[in-house]
């Protein structure tokens, strides 16, 4: 559906005193100029080689001369020699010409002083026919008089000499499939059942043109690979021969009747094209490299254009293998292909009337730039490839699109009817070939620009069927002039641009009524590219070929004046594509150049477009990372890219490979994409569709909003959650426009506490953003949801909203968080009451909402058994079932009633409440008993005494059971049971308890002295020296044992005021000093333990450290495996997954491995030993280094608990005379102490240490790129191995290491 619009064109006459003809053309890419050869001619045998600077102002300046020489023809069958190939190589600054009589001519710009300025660098005797140069610049291929092919290096070395020889028809053996032929497509089963569709019904055999003028045409492959060359065999029939670039034979055509001599390889290399003119038509055919002919279009010719005589036609493929150009004497045509449709996009008139083709070349590097020669004229033009679309404004923009195809204007409204190419939903016939179309700002005028008028017409959107645009006026103002562009202002203003062949100036016309008047020449130094139209269509600029923008100013109609321009921005590089758009009263110029830079006036936004559009609030593009994107037109410096992030960003959406923007209607929130082979797809944009909903709700259109999600799948919480406070101001308004019932229950059931504007789709607009609505906070988002149902429920529960609205009152009830489904069978259980003709619907409705079960449950909890019946009866249970059911619940009283369903349906609390109602304590205490109600009942009879004591009296009971004996006891202790409050009491080793109650409950002397030396023992044991000792002491009067148990928990001071307090200073001696020795020993030896433990544990855990850095697949696989080599044949090490970031970690985690299910530990009691594993820690084993760092954790804890005890000991020494002992045990913990200060650095590294060396080993285990939240977690015995790399991976805390303080009487 694009266009092709010249935005450049120079337009040269050569003139003089016998003129030298122009006689070929070519492009040097370095300097963007073009080499022209002149003569020779039958007058003057002499080549004039000129450069043509056509970009330069001066005229005089534009052709500059490069050499000239005679040229006389060496063979008499020519009255003059003649140019067949020009060729200029931009690296060297040489042209090489290649002439008929067979010289082939180097001339360099630049010789060196052993270089000639003109050198013939070889020549063929027999003559040559036709000469090409291959892509890459290496090869020549010439064809010769004699029917032979040479090819030749760049250094003019013949490397092949092939003789074309009929024989050559025979190297292929074709066999037609019948590409697009009658003969394979569906005709019926009784149409030629039988007949093999590869051989069609008429054979062709090659008659030859009568037109055909037996030239030889040689075309290359846009890779160089191959090359083709057309001749006529023996004069019967004309063959297409294929030749690798060494020069072996690769195929030869099918016959085909007709064919002429034009040839010309697309580049791509798929097809071949050449001209086939029949008695009724003359075709565009192709062909195949294997020979087979393959497609074919129309050229269209007049039944008196087939009768003219005429000269043969040629082809030329532009360089990116999307425009042929079809070379006609007096013209030239454009053809451009697009869902397997050749449209005619420009037919380029010649200025006189030539007896030879005009000569075509496209340049090499610029795709869409050609020059046009005849022996008198130049041509040179640039085209560029766009949509011509309408306005893209709302309420304007119905999408009318026109595509240019020959006489015939297609146009198609896509917001009406989105027909695909190359159907359309308006076809206007036209006079002429269009050079350009536009399209009005209401899109009720339609311009069409012709070679020699200016037509307008009346289009109406409005109407269905749309009816054919109608003529209005139509004005040949221009016909003396060279039509380029037209656009319009308003919507009845049209603008033209126009050239001329007599003056190198470009002029503006514009319409006033229906007449085109002369507003006089564009007065700047430099070549003007295209007259724009901003997107609001009020005003009107001129683009510039150096990138530069102005703005019209002065509009003369007098055509005494020239026109005024004022500058409004330059880009900084030529971008051929521009929109502009008028923001903050400035207009603000987009530009694509041929690169892909998008640019904002002179600021880059992207380099990677490939195509855009701008509205009244986006700028669109596509990019070549086929990403569609929008940037908000907020303000000249708030033009913010998004990021390539389609997931999260509204703002970007991904596209199909290759599709390129059509137009927008943001109307309708589409955008329209043409994909490379021409079809169409219409999406709706993500930020298209918010933007449009944001406005409606901003505008209290809510229910268009409410349409607009419903449609496009938008989350209904946008209406809320965009504007809270306006959404539950117009509650009534809402309703009122949304009307159904049933959209507003769908509105009421996506509700849902999240903020979705903060979440989902998060204001991008930053004017918007800043100046936006309070965040709420979480508690106010949590309930939402109820606060939104209570107010539509306020508003419902009106009268006048009762019976159209009242499954919305329902569904209100039932979409509240959690739901209020005894709200809503409540209100029905009114309706039922008093026999409400809604009751049967209410019921209906809400069982369609909720589970039938819940509801039916619900309505027995509120006791109503009508309810519950009408529920069941919506439902699929069984009558046989619920009848009798319902009515055993109906039989009983009240009270029995309500305890039974209440017990039925799990609400134990409240069945007990109706058993106390009921006077039944017998029933209660079997209750409490069978359910645990007992904290419930202690509530219940509170104030009940006797009945208090009986229920605690079974909860003590039940805790004991439970072994909660400290609870149990406490409840025992408080209904004076002494004797079995002081068994729970011993039970949960609270000793002073246990013997109190003990005493309380009048035991007797012996059993008390039992107790307390069972008590004693049994604390002993468990170290808690402090509290036996006491015992002992107290109950037992023991004073040698209990202070033996002080000195065992080093409490001496103790030990010594009771020894002493009781006048038995003997004892000192006795206990305390060898208690002192004791334990001074013991501890040294602990110290020692621990030191010699830390010696062994952390060099060892350094080394392994130390290999799971160097050989990681060591450290996991096991040690000895890995490095015996002897890994079974069953166990892939290579990840099987190349693309996923996984390592050799893979087995152990993301699980894409090929181990063998043999060796694998997924079974439980796999999983049982592998903890068990863990446990251990042994040696050698994947688990070590998580024990060994456990080990040194526990130890740590175990130095920092003992400090006291120490302290203790260290003081009792000392006080003792036991210095050496003291100092002994001192120096021992203080070495253990700095050695576990030294585990803890080396163990526990810094954070930088820890990204750098754990961080490596833990990111191979969550994979490249991956979270560990986001890799596949293995199950069974895995997950041991998993969950172990994990712990040993995590930064820790280190632990403290508390400082022992040195008594300072040691020194």
């Amino acid at each position: 559906m694009r266009n092709l619009r010249i935005v450049g064109r120079s337009l040269l006459r050569f003139s003089g005193e016998d003129p030298l003809p122009l006689t070929a053309t070519a492009w040097d890419p370095a300097s963007n100029s073009v080499v022209c050869a002149f003569g020779p001619s039958e007058s003057r045998a002499v080549i004039e080689l000129k450069r043509l600077h056509h970009d330069r102002n001066n005229a005089d300046g534009r052709l500059e001369s490069i050499a000239s020489w005679d040229a006389p023809c060496p063979l008499p069958s020519l009255s003059c020699d003649k140019i067949l190939g020009l060729h200029h190589f931009s690296d060297t600054s040489t042209s090489c010409l290649v002439l008929a009589g067979g010289d082939i001519i180097l001339v360099r710009e630049n010789p060196l002083p052993s270089e000639d300025l003109i050198e013939i660098v070889g020549s063929v005797d027999a003559g040559i026919s036709a000469a090409e140069w291959s892509p890459d610049e290496e090869l020549l291929a010439i064809t010769t008089l004699a029917d032979t092919l040479l090819l030749m290096t760049r250094e003019i070395e013949n490397v092949a000499n092939i003789t074309m020889a009929p024989d050559d028809v025979n190297v292929s053996n074709h066999v037609s499939v019948g590409w697009g032929k009658k003969e394979t497509q569906f005709q019926g089963k009784r149409a030629k059942a039988l007949k093999d569709p590869t051989v069609p019904e008429r054979t062709d055999e090659g008659v030859l043109s009568p037109y055909d003028d037996h030239s030889v045409t040689v075309s290359w492959r846009g890779d160089g690979q191959f090359f083709a060359i057309s001749t006529i065999e023996q004069g019967k029939r004309r063959m297409i021969r294929v030749y690798s670039r060494e020069g072996r034979l690769d195929s030869v055509s099918e016959p085909v009747d007709g064919l002429e001599g034009a040839l010309s390889w697309r580049p791509s290399g798929n097809l071949i094209a050449s001209i086939r003119r029949l008695s009724e038509k003359v075709e565009v055919v192709f062909f195949e490299r294997n020979g087979l002919c393959h497609g074919q279009f129309d050229l269209r010719f007049t039944p008196e254009e087939l009768q003219a005589p005429t000269t043969h036609l040629t082809l030329r493929w532009n360089s990116d293998s999307n425009v042929l150009a079809v070379n006609y004497p007096d013209k030239v045509q454009l053809w451009t292909m697009s869902n397997y449709h050749y449209y005619l996009k420009q037919e380029l008139k010649s200025p006189e009337n030539a007896l030879e083709t005009i000569m075509c070349s496209w340049n090499a590097e610029r795709p869409l730039s050609l020059t046009l020669a005849t022996a008198g004229s130049l041509q040179i033009l640039e085209f560029l490839s766009t949509v011509t679309a309408g306005s893209v404004s709302s309420p304007h923009d119905f999408g009318v699109v026109a595509s240019i195809d020959g006489s015939i204007l297609k146009l198609t409204a896509l917001r009406i009817a989105n027909v695909p190419p190359p159907m359309s939903l308006l076809q206007v016939p036209l006079i002429g070939k269009p050079v350009d179309v536009s399209l009005s700002m209401t899109g009720s005028r339609l311009a069409v620009l012709s070679g020699s008028d200016l037509a307008l017409y009346a289009l109406d959107m409005t109407k269905r069927p749309v009816p054919t645009p109608e003529l209005l006026w139509r004005s040949d103002a221009i016909k003396d002039q060279c039509p380029r562009h037209v656009t319009f202002v308003g919507d009845d203003q049209v603008s033209v641009l126009t050239d001329s062949w007599d003056e190198e100036e470009t002029t503006l016309w514009t319409s006033k009524g229906d007449e085109l008047f002369l507003c006089g020449p564009i007065l700047e130094a430099r070549p003007v590219s295209s007259i724009i139209s901003s997107v609001d269509y009020h005003c009107q600029f001129v683009q510039f070929r150096d990138g530069a923008v102005h703005e019209v100013i002065s509009d003369n109609t007098s055509g005494d004046f020239s026109v005024q321009t004022a500058m409004v921005n330059k880009f900084p590089s030529v971008a051929l594509e521009v929109r502009i758009i008028i923001l903050e009263e400035k207009p603000l110029c987009f530009g694509l150049t041929k690169s892909g830079i998008l640019y904002a006036n002179d600021q880059i936004l992207v380099r990677n477009c490939t195509s855009f559009v701008v509205t009244p609030a986006h700028l669109i593009f596509t990019t070549t990372q086929h990403l569609l994107k929008f940037v908000h037109l907020a303000g000249m410096n708030d033009l913010e890219v998004p990021p390539d992030e389609p997931q999260k960003e509204e703002r970007c959406r991904r596209i199909e490979r290759g599709a390129k923007i059509v137009t927008v209607m943001p109307t309708t929130f589409s955008v329209v994409l043409q994909m490379p082979r021409g079809n169409l797809e219409t999406i709706y944009p993500r930020a298209l569709v918010i933007a449009a909903t944001r406005r409606s709700i901003e505008a209290e259109r809510y229910g268009e909003a409410f349409m607009t999600c419903r449609n496009h799948r938008v989350d209904m919480n946008i209406l809320h959650d965009h504007d809270p406070e306006r959404f539950m101001e117009n509650i009534p308004t809402i309703l009122k426009q949304i009307k159904r019932a049933e959209h507003i229950d769908l509105l009421l059931s996506q509700l849902r506490n999240e903020d979705v504007s903060e979440t989902m789709y998060k204001e991008t607009l930053k004017i918007k953003e800043l100046a936006g609505k309070a965040k709420h906070s979480q508690p106010e988002t949590d309930s939402k949801v109820n606060r939104i149902c209570d107010a539509f429920l306020e508003v419902l529960e009106q009268p006048e909203y009762k019976e159209p609205h009242l499954q919305n009152i329902i569904t209100a009830h039932v979409c509240k968080v959690p739901a209020d489904l005894e709200a809503g069978l409540k209100m029905i259980g009114r309706f039922q009451k008093a026999q409400d003709p809604l009751t049967d619907k209410a019921a209906e409705h809400i069982c369609f909402l909720a589970d039938v079960n819940q509801l039916y449950d619900t309505s027995l909890g509120i006791y109503n058994l009508e309810l519950a019946l009408l529920i069941a009866q919506q439902s699929q249970k069984d009558p046989r079932e619920y009848l009798p059911h319902l009515q055993s619940l109906h039989d009983l009283p009240p009270l029995r009633r309500q305890f039974k369903i209440d017990d039925q349906l799990g609400r134990r609390v409240k069945a007990l409440t109706h058993l106390r109602d009921l006077e039944a304590f017998d029933e209660v205490q079997s209750y409490v008993l069978q359910h645990s109600l007992y904290q419930e009942a202690l509530k219940l009879y509170q104030y009940d005494n006797a009945r208090l004591d009986a229920i605690t009296k079974l909860y003590a009971d039940h805790l004991s059971a439970q072994s909660r004996h400290k609870e149990a006891a406490i409840a025992y202790e408080s209904l004076n049971d002494h004797a079995s409050a002081w068994i729970s009491y011993r039970s949960a080793n609270l000793w002073r308890e246990a013997l109190t109650s003990a005493t309380l409950a009048d035991l007797s002397e012996q059993e008390i002295l039992s107790l307390a030396s069972s008590l004693a023992d049994s604390l002993s044991e468990s170290k808690d020296y402090l509290s036996a000792a006491t015992i002992t002491q107290d109950y037992l009067s023991d004073l040698p044992a209990s202070t033996k148990l002080l000195c065992r928990g080093c409490h001496f001071s103790e030990a010594l005021r009771l020894v002493t307090l009781h006048r038995q200073s003997e004892l000192i001696t006795q206990v305390i000093d060898p208690g002192l020795a004791e334990a001074s020993g013991n501890m040294t030896e602990f110290l020692a333990d621990m030191r010699s433990q830390l010696l062994a544990q952390v060099p060892r855990l350094r080394d392994l450290r130390a290999k799971k850095a160097e050989d990681p697949l060591a450290f996991y696989e096991g040690t000895e495996d890995a490095n015996s080599g002897n890994i079974p044949d069953n166990i892939s090490l290579a990840p099987t997954n190349t693309t996923s970031g996984g390592t050799f970690m893979t087995r152990y985690t993301q699980r894409t491995g090929t181990v063998n299910t043999a060796t694998t530990r997924k079974t439980s009691k796999n999983k049982r030993r592998e903890e068990r594993k863990r446990a251990r820690g042994k040696k050698g084993t994947v688990y070590e280094e998580e024990y060994l760092v456990n080990s040194v954790e526990r130890l740590i804890e175990r130095i920092n608990s003992m400090n006291e005890e120490i302290e203790r000991l260290v003081e009792g020494l000392v006080k003792r005379g036991m210095r050496e002992r003291a100092e002994a045990v001192t120096g021992a913990v203080s070495d253990v102490v700095e050695k576990c200060r030294d585990a803890v650095r080396e163990i526990y590294p810094t954070k930088e240490q820890h990204d750098g060396v754990g961080g490596e080993a833990q990111g191979q285990i969550n994979g490249v790129g991956a979270s560990a939240d986001e890799v596949l977690r293995p199950q069974g015995a895995d997950a041991t191995l998993w969950a172990s790399i994990e712990e040993v991976g995590r930064k820790r805390e280190a632990p403290v290491v508390k400082g022992f303080e040195r008594l300072s009487l040691l020194g």
